[in-house]
């Protein structure tokens, strides 16, 4: 199998190392089958497209809806060599999956509205699949509405004219999209567990997700949800396009 490749843009060591693991233990991969890149660390290298299944964007304190001239130097750089690759990406319908930063990166490249219209704060929430959803083979293995884990500053507004709608929620209409046949986002995580989105809660206690003196309270109800279903989306994609 030629390896897929995890773009990833957290700073910080702790939350980067654990998305890392995450998608390998949840897309049943090796580190031999998922070479990461760290987009914060350092300009992204040419990738040759064809040596790879596949592309994964992970979440990232990045948010595309910041002004300009409020956006740091590396995050700027990051959303140019984003611009960059799905230039490349899309004409070719080349197997994209990206996790929350995948909405805010495909989504405005291919014209949509990223904005804080439909925020959401860090916990559970259902997740309902669209006609077009339940059609689609990365969706054949979860139910038609499921609990998926979100917590982001923005989301996606006005779906780009180029994409099928493929799940929704009440608080944030655009859960996850397909351009093409091949590239997907989804506004929700399908990599997290319990575990997992309970140490990003505390990696990000100062990123303005929750207001101080709330993180117990949210780690609370986040041990007591059934959050099960969205990774076997991650999965779908791995086994759909690493037998290619």
């Amino acid at each position: 199998m030629r390896p897929f490749v995890l773009l990833a843009s957290r700073a910080e060591d702790g939350a980067a190392d654990d998305e890392y693991a995450q998608v390998l233990r949840y897309g049943g991969l090796t580190e031999r089958d998922l070479v990461r890149i760290r987009l914060e660390a350092g300009p992204m290298p040419e990738l040759d497209l064809d040596e790879l299944s596949g592309v994964i964007v992970g979440g990232s304190p990045f948010d595309a809806s910041t002004p300009a001239d409020r956006k740091s130097d590396v995050q700027q750089r990051v959303e140019r060599e984003m611009s960059a690759l799905l230039d490349r990406l899309v004409p070719r319908d080349f197997p994209f999956l990206g996790a929350c930063y995948g909405v805010g990166t495909l989504g405005s490249h291919q014209g949509g509205v990223i904005d804080r219209t439909y925020a959401e704060p860090i916990g559970a929430v259902r997740v309902t699949l669209t006609a077009a959803g339940r059609a689609d083979p990365l969706l054949a293995e979860v139910p038609d509405a499921f609990d998926a884990f979100v917590g982001h500053k923005e989301a996606c507004r006005v779906l780009p004219a180029t994409a099928t709608l493929l799940a929704s929620s009440p608080t944030c209409p655009v859960q996850m999209f397909r351009v093409g046949s091949n590239l997907y986002a989804t506004q929700f995580h399908p990599e997290l567990d319990v575990a997992g989105i309970s140490a990003r809660v505390k990696v990000y206690g100062g990123y303005g997700y929750y207001q101080p003196g709330e993180q117990e309270q949210i780690l609370a109800r986040l041990a007591s949800s059934d959050v099960w279903a969205p990774p076997r989306i991650l999965a779908a994609f791995v086994d759909r396009y690493g037998r290619r």
